[in-house]
This record gives C-alpha cells, sequence and structure tokens, in this order.
C-alpha cells in the first residue's frame, strides 16, 4: 500500500476539514476591541469592509493586493489538497481584480508522525498552481503541529482605479455566479466515503481551478461589484455585498448551478456544521419565498471552498458576459438582480 492508501488526511482535522472561516458576528466582536489606529490614506481596502483583500496604493498607477487563507485538509490526496489551497488563496486578489505576483506557503504538519512525501505532495501541488497563476514563490514559514494545516500568503498588484471591491453593486445590476455550490457538503461526504472515485475526481478538479480566466474576462465589462464565494456561503457573500452596497438583492433559486448529489445528500442530513451556523447567521437578513424548503436554505448557506466569483455587472452587459465566460469553459450563471427595495436584504425565489 502507498502511504495514500494508508491514511485519511481528512480524518486528521478536528474540524471536519470544511475550510470554514470564523462566522462573521464572532469575528466582528473580536475585531471591534482592537485599538483604533489612524486611517492611513494610501489603504484603499482594509479593515473597515468585508472585501477579499487588502489594497494599498504605492502610486499613481500601482496597488498592492495582500491576502492570505490556510485551512485543514478537505480532501485526501495531499497533491490536490496543495492544489485547492493554492487556488482558494489566489482567488481573493482575483476577487479584487488584480493580478497575483508572489506567495508565501504556510505549513502546520505533523512532521515526526506523518510520512515526510505527503507533505512534499502538498507543497508539489501548490506549486503548480502557483506557476499555473503566473506567480513566484517566494518562501513561506512551517511549524510542528498536531494536525496538518496549508495556504498561501499572496500579493498581487491592480491598478488603483481598477479595484474590484463588495461594495459597489447598483440597482438594476445582474449576479453572475461563476462555479456551481454545494461544496461543503460534498466534501463533508468524503469523510463518510459516500463519493465514488469520478465523483471525487470532478470534485477536486472544480475545488482547484483557478478564477484567473473569469477574472481577466470580467475586466472588459461593466462591473460594479465582485467577491468571491468561500466559506461564508453564497448567500453569506451576497448578504455582504448588499449591506456594503446599501441595495438589496433578489437570488432565482433554480438559477443558481449546484453540485451534482447535493440536494440528494442534504436531504440525508449530510451538511456541514458551518451551513447550520452560516444559516442561523443569516436568519434576519434573508427572505425565503414558500417553496425554498429547508434543505435549499442549506445548501444556499454551505460553506464554499475555493468557490467562484460572484459578479455584480451592468443589466445590459450581462447576457454578453455569461457567454464569453460559457465560451472560455468558466460555469457562469446569471443567478439574480440587485434591487433598490430592502437594502441589505437578500430574497430568495
Amino acid at each position: 500500500m502507498t502511504y495514500q492508501e494508508k491514511i485519511k488526511l481528512t480524518s486528521l482535522s478536528s474540524k471536519g476539514g470544511c475550510g470554514c472561516k470564523i462566522n462573521p458576528l464572532d469575528l466582528s466582536e473580536v475585531l471591534s476591541q482592537l485599538p483604533q489606529t489612524k486611517k492611513n490614506p494610501n489603504l484603499l481596502v482594509g479593515l473597515d469592509t468585508s472585501d477579499d483583500a487588502g489594497v494599498y496604493q504605492l502610486n499613481e498607477e500601482l496597488a498592492l493586493v495582500q491576502t492570505l487563507d490556510f485551512f485543514t485538509p478537505i480532501v485526501d490526496d495531499p497533491y490536490m489538497f496543495g492544489q485547492i489551497a493554492a487556488a482558494n488563496a489566489l482567488s481573493d486578489v482575483y476577487a479584487m481584480g488584480g493580478k497575483p505576483l508572489t506567495v508565501m506557503n504556510i505549513v502546520g504538519f505533523p512532521i515526526d508522525t506523518l510520512d515526510k512525501q505527503i507533505l512534499t505532495d502538498i507543497l508539489t501541488g501548490a506549486s503548480h498552481k502557483v506557476t499555473e497563476a503566473g506567480a513566484t514563490l517566494v518562501g513561506g514559514h512551517s511549524i510542528d503541529d498536531k494536525e496538518p494545516k496549508f495556504g498561501l500568503s499572496v500579493t498581487g498588484i491592480v491598478h488603483p482605479e481598477k479595484v474590484k471591491t463588495n461594495n459597489g453593486a447598483q440597482p438594476g445590476d445582474k449576479l453572475i455566479l461563476t462555479k456551481p455550490i454545494g461544496v461543503g457538503i460534498l466534501t463533508t461526504s468524503i469523510k463518510r466515503d459516500m463519493l465514488d472515485a469520478t465523483e471525487l475526481d470532478r470534485l477536486m478538479q472544480l475545488m482547484a481551478a483557478l478564477n484567473k480566466t473569469a477574472a481577466e474576462t470580467i475586466q472588459s465589462y461593466t462591473v460594479h461589484a465582485c467577491t468571491d464565494v468561500t466559506g461564508f456561503s453564497l448567500l453569506g457573500h451576497a448578504s455582504e455585498m448588499a449591506k456594503g452596497s446599501n441595495v438589496g438583492i433578489t437570488i432565482e433559486k433554480e438559477r443558481v448551478p449546484v453540485l451534482e448529489r447535493v440536494r440528494e445528500l442534504a436531504e440525508q442530513g449530510i451538511v456541514p456544521g458551518g451551513a447550520k451556523k452560516n444559516h442561523q447567521w443569516l436568519q434576519d437578513k434573508v427572505v425565503y419565498d414558500a417553496a425554498v424548503d429547508e434543505v435549499d436554505q442549506l445548501i444556499l448557506s454551505d460553506p464554499v471552498t475555493s468557490g467562484g466569483l460572484l459578479i455584480a455587472v451592468a443589466a445590459d452587459e450581462a447576457e454578453e458576459l455569461e457567454k464569453e465566460l460559457l465560451s472560455k469553459d468558466v460555469q457562469a450563471s446569471v443567478i439574480g438582480t440587485v434591487t433598490e427595495q430592502d437594502t441589505g436584504k437578500i430574497h430568495v425565489k
């Protein structure tokens, strides 16, 4: 047997390997207690918004985009875990309209109890994904830890006038999502051996896919807001966009792309704790039509790892953008509309 056959990396994660982030409400309580510092005029995007990365202006034509992300294994294949973790971290730069430039590895690993080849394969997978993104690995930091953790710190560049944030959506905009949801439910199913080899491979390839093509394509369109869909779920990130933009958002459930078997597994109770927490957190922020049952609500609240971009684009350009993205093999779908009514709220039809 190879070491991959002997060990399930996901079983080493105390949190089940869903890649979930801390609930925004809990995090805001912590951040609110930090000492206030004088705002730097060069800081274009910082702690005062719920954006995906920080943006610091260097001069009139150049700004830095900075982010980091790491989590415990969500798949058992070390190479694919490295690929997925890298794609997930790089996505934050793409969501801000930036181009990844350099990356640093963040590693926690039980070096005395796990085969060192596992770590080699994690780093190799990440390195290949970083190369695909056109970025450069410049270093990193590692600690001996009881459970594996891996991610990246990423620095990118963007023109100060081309920064994409999640707080510029305008009434009338159409919302486009570039990857299907349901990842958290499927990764939870991995731990229960409920996915076959084909389904598992399809899921890993989706999570490892970069948002590079989508990010480059939207540069030619009138995009007012953008974010990537991760641990806060589709509804969570849409809620942050609605609040930050002072608009309402309507999402058409039937137009939201959902991965195969997600509904079936959710009906069996295969739902990660993160989805339930997101659903609870969103209770006063989302209005559901009567036809949207609790299973649908949990799927829309499902925490995503390395999800797609959620894009608010001018209505008269939405169809053409969707068409171009599909022609480039990006799984894009128009899923909703930005409205003037019920600011800060989501209506799921």
